[in-house]
């Protein structure tokens, strides 16, 4: 097992952007794949996203990155190329959030297949709980059966300012886009039953991969 870091941004892009612009923005942010520090980098537009809550979440696009450590993600956030490509397209974003967490994968599975899907849901936990309560909803999250899911990373955020409040995040990886169709969102929903009591809101997100591969 090798422990890393996963990377989740999601960027709400302005309605009245051109396709050419957005085109522009993803490739760009894909291109980072040739930094030293990403292990896996991959961005495009979200399929599906839903919220437990009536709170709106009008993301349109999800940036996955993989890290094997922080001071990695540290790099890569301040390198200049990584900044000029934010700094470039800052007028096209109207909304961003991130979660970060440390998790492990087997060592052959760090760069997700062409076309993975994956479903990310971020939980945001009721105000006032205390850290064991925190821990047994990790657990409850880690402990769920997730049929043809062919990995599973979950973790505590460490990057609270760019969270919006959400402390936990999960990501299941898919073959593909049709065995992710065949789990609803409304049964990844009735999954969190035994820990809802603690759950303020859930937020799912669902997006299909470009298996974009670090050099």
């Amino acid at each position: 097992m090798k422990s890393i870091i996963e990377h989740v941004v999601l960027f709400k892009i302005k309605e009245e952007a051109s396709q050419s612009e957005i085109h522009s923005f993803v490739e760009q942010v894909n291109s980072l794949v040739s930094l030293e520090q990403p292990l896996h980098l991959t961005m495009g537009p979200l399929t599906t996203i839903q919220s437990s809550s009536l709170s709106s979440f009008n993301f349109t696009h999800i940036l996955h990155i993989r890290f094997s450590s922080k001071e990695d993600l540290h790099a890569y956030a301040v390198h200049p190329t990584h900044v000029s490509v934010v700094n470039d397209n800052k007028s096209l974003v109207v909304d961003k959030m991130a979660l970060d967490w440390v998790t492990e994968v087997h060592g052959d599975d760090l760069v997700l297949p062409v076309e993975s899907a994956l479903r990310v849901v971020f939980f945001k936990l009721k105000e006032g709980l205390g850290e064991d309560v925190k821990e047994e909803v990790l657990k409850g999250v880690n402990g769920i059966q997730r049929g043809k899911v062919v990995q599973f990373t979950c973790g505590e955020n460490f990057s609270a300012g760019r969270s919006k409040g959400f402390s936990i995040g999960s990501l299941a990886v898919f073959p593909g886009l049709s065995e992710l169709k065949e789990v609803d969102s409304d049964e990844e929903f009735r999954k969190y039953e035994k820990i809802k009591e603690n759950l303020d809101t859930v937020l799912l997100l669902d997006y299909v991969g470009h298996g974009q591969t670090a050099s």
